[in-house]
């Protein structure tokens, strides 16, 4: 089994007891979308976009894979591709998060995240403010589905609830099949409550940065492709450095705290690829300073 509790690799027959409690499919209105994430610290599926947009979306990444090799993980990625720029800044994607966040938002990061189908990679339990060395919790992360992440997929699971014990402590492994930076783990995590969250192409999740969730390799016959899009408050700032950086997509910010990505203007342009690539390594470079504090 695959033991997202630590950085070892095992099976995935655990899968079975976990408790898949459903959690409301929301319709066109997000009223309800607040309540369920205040009690649960996820949401969870909202439909952004239709199937057949999404494939669109997912073609479009996998002809810039095509042209400049694998983008799984790789940061910033509204900032160098017009379709992640687009989904990110999607109507509903902002209606939902302007619910949970409230009117004023910023773009902070996008990435693609891939697990090739048949291999062991999985994500540990982990939370993801852990490494951002962000001063308040005003932050919600969306994950968009390009492909099914089902069971068989490894679609994400949460623990209902979590949120409201804040920061745990994470350890650093060397279990190469975990996807995480540093091969992040949370030990010792109770996983009967976890909820599998299933997402169909073009459906999203919504969590809080505190909310343990993981999940396990693909054993599918599919690419499991989906979009991480994180989101901020403007009131947040980053206490490591002066020089990060997101981008305002609705809203005001009366606060300043960070500097101005660029969106994408076109796709793969040589400026921005180096643009990205030198935000990547201070995003990273962060994520290395906050887990060498702790």
């Amino acid at each position: 089994m695959v033991r997202l509790d630590a950085p070892v690799s095992a099976g995935t027959d655990k899968l079975e007891r976990c408790s898949l409690r459903r959690v409301v499919e929301f319709g066109p209105g997000v009223g309800q979308l607040r309540k369920g994430f205040g009690s649960d610290g996820f949401v969870s599926p909202v439909r952004i976009i239709s199937e057949v947009e999404a494939g669109r979306h997912r073609l479009a990444f996998e002809n810039a894979e095509a042209e400049v090799g694998p983008l799984h993980y790789q940061y910033k990625m509204h900032t160098v591709l017009t379709s992640p720029l687009e989904l990110a800044m999607h109507p509903t994607m902002l209606d939902t998060v302007e619910e949970l966040l409230g009117p004023d938002i910023l773009l902070y990061n996008v990435c693609y995240i891939v697990k090739e189908p048949g291999t062991s990679a999985h994500v540990a339990w982990h939370q993801d403010l852990t490494y951002w060395g962000f001063d308040s919790d005003g932050q919600v992360s969306a994950w968009l589905a390009l492909s099914p992440a089902t069971a068989e997929s490894g679609a994400m699971m949460m623990l209902p609830g979590s949120h409201t014990n804040g920061r745990l402590d994470h350890r650093v492994g060397t279990d190469g099949s975990n996807v995480l930076d540093n091969d992040q783990y949370v030990a010792g995590v109770d996983e009967t409550d976890a909820v599998l969250c299933p997402l169909r192409p073009g459906e999203a999740s919504f969590h809080h940065g505190w909310t343990l969730h993981a999940s396990r390799p693909n054993a599918s016959g599919d690419r499991r492709i989906g979009l991480n899009i994180q989101y901020l408050h403007p009131s947040v700032r980053q206490t490591l450095h002066d020089m990060d950086t997101a981008m305002l997509v609705r809203g005001e910010d009366a606060y300043g705290n960070f500097g101005t990505d660029v969106p994408a203007m076109g796709n793969l342009e040589p400026w921005a690829m180096e643009q990205r690539a030198k935000r990547e390594t201070l995003v990273k470079g962060t994520y290395v300073s906050t887990l060498e504090a702790t």
